[in-house]
């Protein structure tokens, strides 16, 4: 594998793309927007979604679907609800595979994971699973990152992180596909409700409860949906919850905090060019919770706060009012 494509001109997507580069591979990057490309080939530098971090001249940067995917691993780093359009066009263009997830999150109109929704739009083509504690900025400024990569098939997992690792981005092999989605697809929920705990001052302890019940949340979901419960408890699982809880560099708890303070949703999304995820995540988790009969209490209040017009202080108070119960997960 020595040519690399990877679908999506985001901050995450071209640091996968610089990372690569590292690995001694030749990276093509596409990307939707047009002054995204023109600033990776001419000026080296991602300025919309990644200003300041200086990229290798080998970066190359396309708006041709066909260029990128012409390559012997693709990379799929849309934001996961137009992953099925995506997808779908990333196969006309003629990718054959394998193609790798490295988006987070679950299908809203249909609450299906994006391995099922690539099953349907790219039938018969190999699929792996890239998730962990990931900051793009941090990868792109060629910073240690470590990642879970799964795969059904062993070998092609191997064969991708031969491709994928060096010294400071370092895969580790799964075959979990489900386990690796479902930690990623969640925590994003449970940042903006860890944001909601620093921006409302809740302090350090309510934030320590929050990322522990939380971590029962997936581990519930995981049971439900047949993932490997030791997927969960590793980088794809409480790895990325404790990375992207703790720290307001992720756009889903830096997004929760606003909240917190008493900002409104929309005027804070206004701002952004960039997606919070867990705003789209929050009502398919919440739907395939209530589909699957399983407690998530911390995930549908968000969904609550983030889709169905309550608010923040209600939905505290109706947490903190709930029941005291043996601490299961």
């Amino acid at each position: 594998m020595q040519h690399v494509g990877v679908i999506g001109g985001g901050a995450w997507g071209t640091a996968l793309a610089a990372s690569a580069v590292r690995a001694g591979r030749r990276a093509t990057l596409w990307a939707l927007e047009p002054e995204v490309v023109e600033a990776v080939n001419l000026r080296h530098e991602n300025a919309v979604f990644l200003p300041g971090v200086p990229l290798d001249p080998a970066v190359r940067a396309t708006a041709d679907m066909a260029e990128a995917v012409a390559a012997d691993a693709v990379l799929m780093v849309c934001p996961a609800q137009h992953m099925r359009a995506v997808s779908a066009r990333a196969v006309a263009a003629g990718a054959r595979g394998p193609l790798v997830i490295c988006a987070k999150g679950i299908e809203q109109d249909t609450l299906m994971l994006m391995s099922d929704v690539l099953a349907e739009t790219a039938p018969g083509v190999p699929v792996a699973v890239l998730s962990g504690p990931t900051f793009a900025g941090e990868l792109a400024r060629n910073l240690p990152t470590a990642v879970t990569l799964a795969a059904d098939d062993a070998v092609l997992g191997a064969a991708l992180i031969e491709a994928l690792g060096h010294a400071r981005f370092r895969p580790y092999q799964s075959h979990d596909v489900v386990g690796a989605q479902i930690g990623g697809a969640v925590k994003n929920v449970l940042a903006i409700a860890a944001g909601i705990v620093a921006g409302a001052r809740l302090g350090d302890n309510a934030g320590a409860a929050l990322i522990t019940r939380g971590l029962a949340e997936i581990m519930r979901l995981g049971d439900a949906l047949g993932a490997d419960r030791a997927t969960l408890m590793v980088l794809s699982g409480l790895g990325d919850l404790v990375l992207t809880c703790g720290s307001i560099q992720s756009r889903n708890m830096s997004l929760g905090k606003a909240l917190g303070e008493g900002r409104r949703l929309a005027d804070v999304l206004g701002e952004r060019r960039s997606v919070a995820e867990g705003v789209f995540s929050a009502v398919a988790v919440a739907a395939l919770a209530e589909r699957k009969g399983i407690e998530m209490p911390i995930c549908a209040a968000m969904d609550r706060v983030l889709n169905r017009g309550a608010t923040v202080a209600e939905e505290i108070e109706g947490l903190l009012s709930r029941p005291f119960k043996l601490e299961t997960v």
